[in-house]
């Protein structure tokens, strides 16, 4: 499922960000790519070991943590903290897979990569280039969105994101293990909650409908949950 999501990121969020952002250090991309990722990376990023990084990655995940339609979408078990690239003009990051297990950073655990997720943290008009090329069955998807909009998905896509010809691209990145690691099952039953909330809104909670279909859908979870 490929799933663009608006406003993740408040107008004063996205300010605080770039503010703290633009005052660290951003060191060479390549400190995050698995063997054949690093040959086709070229851009900038905030380390592990910034203490601005880990702080603005704690605020996404408090947001995260509170948005239906990411934890509706994603259904996640574990969340990779949250890290931050930038590309300059002149850069750009080749077609590749995104490594299949993440350790997280300071500690001694693994998580397997289910969805991919970046939110832009500027404008379209503020860089010519830099859009994110997903391929799936249905072909390639190129996708640019306005500051604070996260586009959600298959961490199996192949993708890469065009050189960025002038300005600079900013943008948050992270990866999740889900509670359904299917994206087929994991789309299913995002459409199936969807279609709960709408009903809700023309019946009553305690409508045998509404029962109904919501009993199904954590049925449904019980069937496929890997927790």
């Amino acid at each position: 499922m490929l799933l663009h999501v608006e406003n993740i990121l408040s107008p004063e969020i996205l300010r605080l960000i770039k503010e703290k952002l633009e005052s660290d250090c951003w060191a060479d991309g390549k400190i995050t790519a698995g063997e054949q990722s690093s040959k086709a990376k070229n851009n900038l990023q905030i380390t592990h070991e910034s203490s601005v990084g880990k702080e603005l990655g704690e605020i996404i995940l408090r947001i995260l943590g509170e948005h239906p339609t990411f934890n509706s979408a994603v259904l996640p078990l574990r969340v990779f903290p949250p890290l931050f690239n930038r590309y300059d003009a002149g850069m750009h990051f080749h077609a590749h897979v995104d490594n299949a297990i993440r350790k997280i950073p300071g500690v001694n655990f693994r998580i397997r990569t289910d969805v991919s997720c970046t939110i832009f943290l500027n404008n379209p008009d503020d860089y010519v280039g830099g859009e994110l090329i997903i391929q799936d069955t249905y072909g390639e998807h190129s996708v640019k969105l306005p500051a604070g909009d996260m586009i959600i998905y298959p961490s199996t896509s192949l993708h890469r994101v065009l050189p960025v010809t002038q300005g600079s691209r900013w943008a948050s990145f992270f990866w999740c293990q889900s509670m359904i690691k299917d994206d087929t099952k994991r789309t299913i039953l995002y459409e199936f909650d969807r279609s709960i909330m709408e009903t809700r809104k023309l019946l009553s909670d305690d409508h045998k409908a509404v029962l109904g279909l919501t009993s199904t859908y954590h049925n449904l979870m019980r069937q496929w949950c890997e927790i």
